[in-house]
């Protein structure tokens, strides 16, 4: 215990060196084989679960790692998974997971869809199923499931108007994606701002500034796309006080609310208005929460591998390598914003899973930002911009893959009508050549 405090107290005044080192980025490698080409072989992106793959990478981690003994090796590992960020994140995932799934069984979902269809003007159903789409995603934090909620919707217009079900099912994932990126409870909102340190409504403020215009630019082309279309759709009766949960949960969060108090609000308000309306009793809230705790499990679990396994990768100095490579030519903080950009996209074009791929770019993403003096507001939203881009436009990502089934449409069909993805990743590449916003930019 002794030589512990005094080798800990010489860390202290001497901190380890993490000399740039590539082999260290073994046990990323190995993830990208055992996911990627494993699924890829398999001819099925979801073949092989990525819990086992960082399992089988984490294990290379601890294995490669030089720092000692195997038990030191496996404590370092551990305190990886344990930090702060990565501890607030769980717990965040936790809330999130209860609200959800309390929302969901109260009839919220369904109250909200119907409130947004009864709202559409009838020969603007493409532009209007995409602001439907945007208003549901940014209030429920989640791009699949406001795909679940009003893919059938789309295909049953389209199929009673003559439009074709790619472009409803192009609308519905535009406008999904919409609310992934700006949504205070997205899972993609809570690790960006985590992983750079700055709050959300900050990052919300630089978001907006970009994704707003083009979420008009994108309403005006589904305009003309789909206009002189009349509405065969007939809304159902809207029940107004199961749509309150969600737009408490959304004035709370825009007004800077902490996350996990707006979390506990949104359950607590959405159990009692389920209780009264006798959506389920005091037993089937509870029923409720559990189930959507539990199915937080795959999220949580891989935050945890990843965060020891990145620590294993910085502590031998992979971080360092992929620092100095990004920026060996990189003189500027516009350039450090290009390398964020392409650093987050790779990893979510290898692991179809934007939320993944900002738990393991955002920490690499910190340092270079820190390094070059990019504002954390704009690392953020680059970050969480680039990644909803990629994960919106990949025909093997989630979101297409709900939404072409549930369509029954090709994946490749539907990236014809993605106008709202391509716009935000070609918008925010000029917003970072330009400088824009300029309060924001140092």
């Amino acid at each position: 215990m002794r030589q512990q405090k005094r080798i800990n107290k010489e860390t202290r005044k001497h901190p380890v060196e993490h000399t740039p080192n590539a082999w260290a980025l073994t046990p990323l490698a190995v993830f990208l084989v055992v996911y990627l080409v494993v699924s890829l072989i398999a001819g099925d992106f979801y073949k092989m679960p990525i819990t086992v793959a960082f399992v089988v990478s984490s294990i290379v981690a601890v294995a490669l790692s030089k720092g000692g003994p195997l038990n030191n090796r496996v404590e370092q590992f551990c305190r990886g998974a344990a930090n702060s960020n990565i501890m607030l994140m769980v717990l965040i995932f936790i809330l999130a997971g209860a609200f959800a799934e309390t929302a969901k069984a109260m009839g919220a979902v369904d109250a909200t869809v119907h409130l947004a269809m009864a709202i559409l003007p009838s020969d603007l159903l493409a532009a209007g199923i995409f602001l439907a789409a945007c208003f549901i995603s940014i209030s429920v934090g989640t791009s699949v499931g406001t795909i679940v909620a009003l893919a059938p919707v789309a295909v049953g217009i389209a199929e009673q108007t003559g439009m074709p079900d790619a472009l409803m099912l192009g609308v519905v994932v535009s406008g999904a994606m919409f609310g992934d990126n700006l949504s205070f409870i997205s899972d993609t909102t809570i690790v960006a701002t985590r992983t750079q340190g700055c709050q959300m409504t900050d990052k919300f403020k630089v978001n907006i500034r970009v994704a707003l215009p083009i979420a008009i630019l994108t309403t005006v082309l589904y305009v003309i796309v789909g206009s002189g279309v009349e509405s065969a759709y007939t809304p159902e009766p809207i029940a107004w006080g199961k749509v309150i949960p969600y737009l408490v949960v959304l004035i709370t969060a825009v007004c800077g609310m902490n996350v996990m108090l707006v979390l506990v609000v949104g359950t607590l308000l959405s159990g009692a208005v389920g209780i009264w309306s006798g959506s389920f009793d005091f037993w089937g809230w509870n029923a409720a929460m559990g189930a959507g705790i539990t199915g937080m499990g795959e999220l949580i679990i891989v935050t945890l591998l990843a965060g020891g396994m990145l620590e294993m990768i910085r502590y031998n100095g992979g971080i360092e390598w992929i620092i100095q490579r990004l920026t060996a030519r990189i003189h500027t903080a516009r350039g450090a914003e290009g390398s964020i950009a392409a650093l987050v996209s790779f990893a979510n074009l290898c692991t179809a899973n934007n939320t993944i791929a900002l738990i393991m770019a955002g920490p690499i993403a910190k340092d270079i930002a820190d390094k070059f003096h990019v504002d954390p507001r704009r690392s953020a939203s680059i970050l969480d911009i680039f990644s909803c881009f990629v994960q919106g436009v990949i025909p093997y990502g989630a979101q297409m893959l709900m939404a072409a089934g549930l369509g029954h449409v090709s994946p490749i069909a539907i990236m014809g009508y993605l106008y709202y993805p391509y716009l935000l990743g070609l918008g925010t590449a000029l917003a970072i050549l330009t400088g824009y916003p300029k309060k924001y930019a140092r």
